[in-house]
């Protein structure tokens, strides 16, 4: 028993000199460190009112697409209004449209490291009562509104205009451009596919692509306070499930046990209850929580900045901190349809349940998938695969097409930090990674509040004065990609 105790003292006093440590850490990050990271944009009137209004065009042009909903003609009016905002380009570049998607090619002087700058078309359906009609393309409060104004009709802006502006000065390029613009991303479509399998069949490996998918986020997470270059370097795989439970089914009035929408109900509880996936800080997340630590409140500072101590601690109370960080930690599950007896007084044959699931890097499609298909067998369920894809490899983060993106981040936007991210999201990016090893999604826009809580919802919006940035950033790309290792 006094060996016991004293082991158990001995244990508290480790712990108490390793928690001293990690505060005393923090103190001294908080005190001689005080950092900030802050987008400051340039206040360039004239160019903002000029792109403003060249996005305000494109996003009167509705563009949604879904699945098996074939409009075509829209995407065409929309090709018209390109090329009528942006004439070198269609001028001196090489087109090449498949079913509505496009690629242009900017010959430069050596083929060796190409690269492909990216962002759609299409855009999700716009449900729901806005503050501005969702396809108005307003311009007020220095905002332009509508549906694709964020997502992504602002990059595919900024990547022509950038072009265009480059073209007038009489710049060639020192290696070929790519600009990649698919019509179905908002589905995962054949659009983006189309056009890797095109560059594929001319033998053309990109050097580097640039996609949206990160961009600067405004306060990245509840008590981290700032601007950040967010680069998405790790897109979670996806998939479409459906659990379906099965009875003789009945009448109602004499219900029996387990009926199938019982069964379903426990096995979306035990679920939602306590998740069968593992959560974990792999390398590319760790790297995220330190990086923001020094600009968190202390006691996040003190938890993402000292992760050999907290780090198991950060797994299990990230879901209470924040959805975002807590995706970012494995793999997710939301269930999302359901369907059951077509009336209220009749028990089903058949019920069922559909479910997203989003793999994380480090329990894949194959774990994944059995995870959750061996717990549905224990409530009598059988799962059906809907469409999978598997996580995507991240980029070396030490190579140079990644060290050249940051580094032009850091030219454009010399006041923020630049961060490594999970996408919990899909891209067409990861359709180019069969082609390229560097695919970073950094869309280079302001995504505040406003922004996030628009995309994909109501009153979707972005602000004009980060458009001057985003053509600049992309025009630095250009110039960066031919100088030699990528260094200006």
């Amino acid at each position: 028993m006094i060996y016991a105790l004293q082991a158990l003292c001995l244990l508290i006093s480790i712990l108490l000199v390793l928690l001293m440590i990690a505060v005393l850490r923090t103190v001294h990050a908080k005190v001689f460190r005080k950092r900030t990271s802050s987008y400051v944009p340039l206040g360039d009137k004239e160019r903002e009112e000029e792109y403003a209004n060249k996005l305000s065009q494109m996003v009167k042009i509705n563009t949604v697409s879904r699945s098996g909903v074939d409009k075509p003609e829209k995407i065409y009016d929309f090709h018209a209004l390109l090329r009528e905002l942006f004439p070198l380009v269609h001028e001196n570049l090489e087109k090449t449209e498949i079913n509505g998607n496009l690629l242009f090619k900017w010959k430069g002087e050596k083929s060796d490291k190409p690269i492909v700058l990216m962002g759609h078309q299409d855009v999700v359906p716009a449900e729901g009562k806005w503050k501005h009609e969702p396809f108005s393309g307003d311009i007020e409060d220095s905002l332009v509104w509508g549906r694709g104004t964020a997502d992504t009709k602002c990059t595919v802006m900024a990547f022509f205009q950038a072009v265009e502006e480059l073209l007038k000065e009489g710049y060639k390029p020192k290696e070929d451009v790519y600009l990649s613009s698919s019509c179905t991303e908002e589905w995962a479509g054949p659009g983006c596919p189309s056009l890797v399998d095109h560059l594929r069949r001319q033998g053309i490996k990109p050097f580097l692509v640039c996609d949206e998918g990160g961009g600067i986020i405004r306060d990245v997470l509840g008590g981290v306070k700032g601007d950040f270059a967010v680069m998405g370097i790790v897109e979670k795989g996806m998939c479409g499930v459906r659990f379906t439970a099965k009875s003789t089914g009945g009448h109602a009035s004499a219900p029996t046990k387990n009926s199938p929408i019982a069964r379903l109900a426990k096995f979306v509880n035990a679920v939602e209850k306590k998740s069968p996936f593992e959560r974990k800080l792999i390398p590319e997340v760790r790297l995220f929580f330190k990086t923001v630590a020094d600009y968190s409140s202390f006691p996040l500072a003190l938890v993402f900045g000292n992760l050999w101590l907290f780090g198991p601690l950060l797994v299990r109370l990230m879901p209470l901190i924040s959805a975002q960080g807590a995706a970012m930690l494995g793999t997710s599950i939301c269930f999302t349809m359901q369907s059951g007896s077509d009336a209220f007084n009749v028990i089903p044959a058949e019920a069922s349940v559909t479910a997203n699931i989003r793999f994380g890097k480090n329990q894949g499609k194959e774990e994944s998938l059995k995870i959750i298909t061996e717990m549905a067998k224990k409530y009598g369920l059988e799962t059906e695969i809907l469409l999978a894809n598997d996580a995507m490899p991240s980029p070396d983060m030490n190579g140079e097409a990644y060290k050249l993106v940051e580094r032009v981040i850091k030219q454009t936007f010399p006041t923020i930090v630049s961060v490594p991210y999970v996408m919990t999201g899909g891209t067409d990016a990861r359709f180019y990674q069969e082609i390229c090893d560097t695919c970073v999604r950094f869309a280079p826009v302001l995504y505040g509040p406003k922004q996030m809580k628009g995309m994909h919802g109501i009153d979707e919006c972005i602000s004009v004065s980060c458009l001057p940035g985003a053509v600049d950033f992309y025009k630095n790309v250009i110039k960066a990609s031919g100088d030699q290792n990528g260094k200006e």
